[in-house]
This record gives C-alpha cells, sequence and structure tokens, in this order.
C-alpha cells in the first residue's frame, strides 16, 4: 500500500446539508450556513468533508435523486456559494468530498424527460426499459429497496422502467457506453472545480443485470469502476469511497487495492447489520452480540492486509446515531459516546465523523407517522400495518432504526431551534438541545467534543494509528473489547468496556503512558482491574 496520500491520514467529517445550519430562515440549512461553521470544523481538527448532495433535485428523497448534477439546489444557494465553500474550507486545511449519485436520476431529469419520449431518443437507453411479460405482468419480480417492485409502468414510454429506490428515481443503464461518458465529464466538472474527491452513492449497483436478477456486484461493476478511474479521478491523488452493501474483504480488496486501479476505499456494513434479525430487514430488531461485532471489526483490520483500505464509521445519514443504538443514552451518554469514539479512532483506516456524533447527539423518538418525513421510514410503516404489524411495533422499529434519527438539525446553542434557523425547521429538533449542543460541550473540557479532538490529533501525530498491525485480544471477557496496535517496536493497547455493567480485565504488560481515558479520574492497571461502565482507555505499553 502507497504511503502517498493525504486520505490514508485523514478524519472526514459529514454535512448533512439540510439539517447543518440555516442562513436564511427558511428552516433548512444551506451552503453559506456550512462557510459560517468551518472555523468550528477546523477546531475539531477534521480533514475533510464528505457534503451530502446539494446538486439541484426534486427532493423525493432528500437530494439524493438528482436533476442536474452541474446546478445546485436553490433551497441550498448558488454555484457562486459553492465555490466560496471549496476554497474557504482549503484556507482551513479541509477538503470538499461530494456525494456522487450515479446509479440512478430524478425523473425529473432532463436525460429522462427526453428518454420517455420516444424510442428513438439517444437518451432511451441511458435507462432501463422493458416491455410487459406476455400476460401483461410486470418483467420480473425485482423488489425496490423502499418496497414493491422495482419496476414502473411509464404511460408515455409505453414500457416499464427499473428503479431500486423510490418510483422517482429512475436506475441508469451502464451498459451505455454514451451514458458513462457523460458521468465522467460530469465528474471532472467537478474535479476541476477543486474538490477533494467523491463518496459514491451504491456504486456497487451500478453493474446491475436486471433480466439475470443481479442488482449488487454485477459482473462489469469492476470494468466500469477502472474506465472511470481512468477517466476522471485516476493520478490526481483524490478521495474516493464507495458505498458497497454487499463487500466482503475479498471484494473489498478489488475496489481498493491500489494496483487495480478503482477506488480508495469501501464502506462495507457488515457490522451494521449486527443487530437486525437474521434473514430478515434491518426493521428486524435483534440484542447485539459484542462477541460478533469484536470478529466483524477483527476480520475487517486484518484481512484486508496492505492490499485494501478500511473506511471507519458508526453513523451517516441513512443510519441511527450511535450512542442511542449502541450505547446509553440516558445515564452513560457521555461515558458511552466516547467508549464508542476511542474504540474506532484507534483502528486502521480513515474514520468518518457524521453531524453531531462529535457532541453524542442522540436519536429523537416519534409517537406518530405525521412525525416521519423519511420515505423509506413511511413506505415500510404503510407496507407492514397491511401485514399485520402493530403501529406500535412499526414506531418500535422507526424509532430504532429511521432514518430522520440522524437528520434532525445540528444542535450549535440552547437558543430557538437549537441556534439551526430562525425560521421553522424542516424536520422537528430534538428536544434534548438546550442540554446536547455544541455551545455547551465546548464549555466543557471534559466534553465528548475534546475526546474527538484529541483522537484526530493523536491520529495526526503517530504513524502507528494509520499504519500499525492489529491483533485482537481475545482471552476478555465478553464485553471488553481490547486490541493491540504496533508499528516499528511501539505498542498500543485500547480497552473499551462494551456494557453498562462492571467487567473485570487483565493483561500483561506495564503502561508507560495514559494516550487517552474516558475517565477523567484515570488509573490503569493492567494486572487486574475493574472497568467501569463503558470505560475506555489507550496506554502506550
Amino acid at each position: 500500500m502507497d504511503k502517498q496520500n493525504w486520505w490514508q491520514e485523514a478524519v472526514i467529517y459529514q454535512i448533512y446539508p439540510r439539517s447543518f445550519q440555516d442562513s436564511n430562515g427558511d428552516g433548512i440549512g444551506d451552503i453559506k450556513g456550512i462557510i459560517s461553521r468551518l472555523d468550528y470544523l477546523e477546531k475539531l481538527g477534521i480533514t475533510g468533508i464528505w457534503l451530502s448532495p446539494v446538486y439541484k433535485s426534486p427532493n423525493d428523497d432528500n437530494g439524493y435523486d438528482i436533476s442536474d448534477y452541474e446546478s445546485i439546489m436553490d433551497e441550498f444557494g448558488t454555484m457562486a456559494d459553492m465555490e466560496t465553500l471549496i476554497s474557504e474550507a482549503e484556507k482551513r486545511g479541509i477538503k470538499i468530498i461530494m456525494d456522487l449519485v450515479v446509479n440512478h436520476t430524478s425523473d425529473e431529469h432532463p436525460w429522462f424527460i427526453e428518454a420517455r419520449k420516444s424510442e428513438k431518443s439517444k437518451y432511451r437507453d441511458y435507462y432501463i426499459w422493458r416491455d410487459a411479460a406476455d400476460d401483461g405482468s410486470l418483467p420480473n419480480d425485482l423488489k425496490s429497496l423502499f418496497g414493491g417492485s422495482a419496476w414502473q409502468w411509464d404511460e408515455t414510454a409505453g414500457q416499464y422502467y427499473l428503479h431500486l429506490f423510490s418510483k422517482k428515481q429512475p436506475d441508469l443503464n451502464w451498459e451505455n457506453e454514451a451514458l458513462r461518458q457523460a458521468v465522467y465529464d460530469m465528474m471532472n466538472f467537478w474535479i476541476d472545480k477543486g474538490i477533494g474527491g467523491f463518496r459514491m452513492d451504491v456504486i456497487d449497483l451500478i453493474g446491475k443485470q436486471p433480466d439475470k436478477d443481479i442488482t449488487g456486484n454485477g459482473p462489469k461493476l469492476h470494468d466500469y469502476l477502472k474506465e472511470m478511474h481512468q477517466a476522471t479521478f485516476g493520478g490526481k491523488n483524490l478521495l474516493t469511497v464507495g458505498e458497497t452493501w454487499g463487500a466482503t474483504p475479498e471484494i473489498a480488496k478489488q475496489y481498493s487495492n491500489p494496483a487495480n486501479k478503482e477506488l480508495s476505499m469501501v464502506f462495507q456494513f457488515e457490522h451494521i447489520g449486527l443487530d437486525e434479525a437474521e434473514g430478515k430487514s434491518k426493521w428486524d430488531l435483534a440484542p447485539l452480540k459484542i462477541s460478533k461485532l469484536k470478529e466483524v471489526f477483527s476480520k475487517w483490520q486484518t484481512e484486508l492486509g496492505d492490499e485494501g483500505w478500511n473506511s471507519l464509521f458508526w453513523n451517516n445519514h441513512d443510519l441511527p446515531r450511535i450512542v442511542s443504538r449502541w450505547g446509553n443514552d440516558k445515564e452513560y451518554r457521555v461515558e458511552s459516546a466516547k467508549m464508542l469514539a476511542i474504540l474506532l479512532h484507534m483502528m486502521k483506516g480513515t474514520p468518518y465523523i457524521y453531524q453531531g456524533e462529535e457532541i453524542g447527539m442522540t436519536n429523537s423518538p416519534v409517537t406518530d407517522i405525521q412525525q416521519i418525513d423519511d420515505i423509506e421510514s413511511r413506505n415500510m410503516y404503510y407496507e407492514r400495518l397491511e401485514e399485520g404489524y402493530s403501529k406500535e411495533e412499526i414506531l418500535t422499529s422507526i424509532n430504532a432504526k429511521g432514518r430522520d434519527n440522524a437528520r434532525t438539525s445540528m444542535q450549535w446553542n440552547a437558543q430557538d431551534n437549537a441556534g439551526f434557523t430562525t425560521g421553522k425547521p424542516w424536520l422537528a429538533v430534538n428536544p434534548n438541545y438546550k442540554q446536547i449542543n455544541v455551545e455547551a460541550a465546548l464549555k466543557d473540557k471534559n466534553s465528548i467534543f475534546y475526546t474527538y479532538q484529541k483522537l484526530i490529533a493523536l491520529r495526526k501525530e503517530n504513524p502507528l494509528i494509520i499504519w500499525g498491525e492489529f491483533e485482537l485480544l481475545t482471552e476478555t471477557e465478553e464485553e471488553v473489547f481490547a486490541y493491540v496496535r504496533s508499528y516499528m517496536g511501539e505498542k498500543w493497547l485500547i480497552v473499551a468496556n462494551f456494557s453498562a455493567k462492571n467487567n473485570s480485565f487483565s493483561t500483561e504488560g506495564t503502561v508507560k503512558e495514559i494516550l487517552i481515558h474516558n475517565y477523567s479520574d484515570g488509573q490503569i492497571n493492567l494486572k487486574g482491574s475493574t472497568l467501569r461502565p463503558y470505560e475506555a482507555f489507550v496506554v502506550k505499553l
């Protein structure tokens, strides 16, 4: 693995623009709002911002349905604002990573509008069309990830089109060379603006072959990525991270081995599925087994070796807040949020922080479907009602896993609407903003914020975190997650009590230096000590 890439030492912060900071009082976050908060992000110490989509969009799926890739959504500002954001971030040593959504477009994209009009249109083949089956039924049984069939009849076109997500998100046909070239031209448009790379939405689906029921990891997927690499970001030292729900370590090496000339890294989600009932969906809840979590992380840390690169994350705009999910957002919110941060940030790979994670923002439970904005949650609610689930059962699932949990406004201060907007926020603010907010976090030297700041600083100063070997300690209690990182004769021990109860811990070695500890009165004895609830520390041996 080449050690010359800025992104191997980077920490990336994800911004969901609708919810970060509103500058004009319309209740929707915008680009000028982000610019106004860059000093805060510089203080945190991050190196890059992954910006969820800001392109023109009718907002059927909150901007992941794009109608013009080279314009900015009016609600978010102008292209001039975007250029200012790129240059102002650069001044603070922060690169902007654009969200690239090229599995599908909006049905309001000019390509699709033209495609529907005629089979002779050059854009027709930019999308995936099929006739009805001989008996007039659907082309096949492919399902949309948002519920229902993946095929939608189009009256104007007289055919069905494929949509793996919302019916307002028709899938692009990557087998069409002209379409691929148009995508690469658009990517180069953004690269020329000075961005630092791309996060690639559901990129493992672009090789789909719907007639063979293949959606993820299609046979031509890696050919397309190699071609994309060559036509756009190859040789430019940009960060490229693919969202790949079906990746195994072997597949991840294909994507991220520099010799293959594809991507820098992928987001894999194996750890994220550990609290769902086996063989069911994310809505079917199951308790997290810490032993399983250790196994999955250890596998990804060791099996990629030097042939691939890891991304490290707990949260994003599609996932619930980690402190509510696997921490303890009641009695031990601060301790468990710090524990989760320490555990993840000491691993090998590029860490991603989702807005508000660094102050321990929590899920925001709802009591009625009317309080929910997210299309995925809403579709699931009505589907499950028809299947006979009770309203209470469905809301329990949504409160645990719904995407709105991550999308409530960033909590800046204890003033109205958490300082996010002077207007009415597009999604209700979490009521706990008076206690949990940036202003309070910055005033408290023991806050979660300063743990994240310290972890980022440690990564910048210590090659061990970036390049060191990883070894899981297996002789521990079930709920104690402990591992060693070693590099050039130096050894660090990372210990986390993933539990609200005391657990014992003991290992060989003596403490040379305490590097970080989430209990401020920390005394550490490796020869046998009792770990308090969610206690976590990093020591040099």
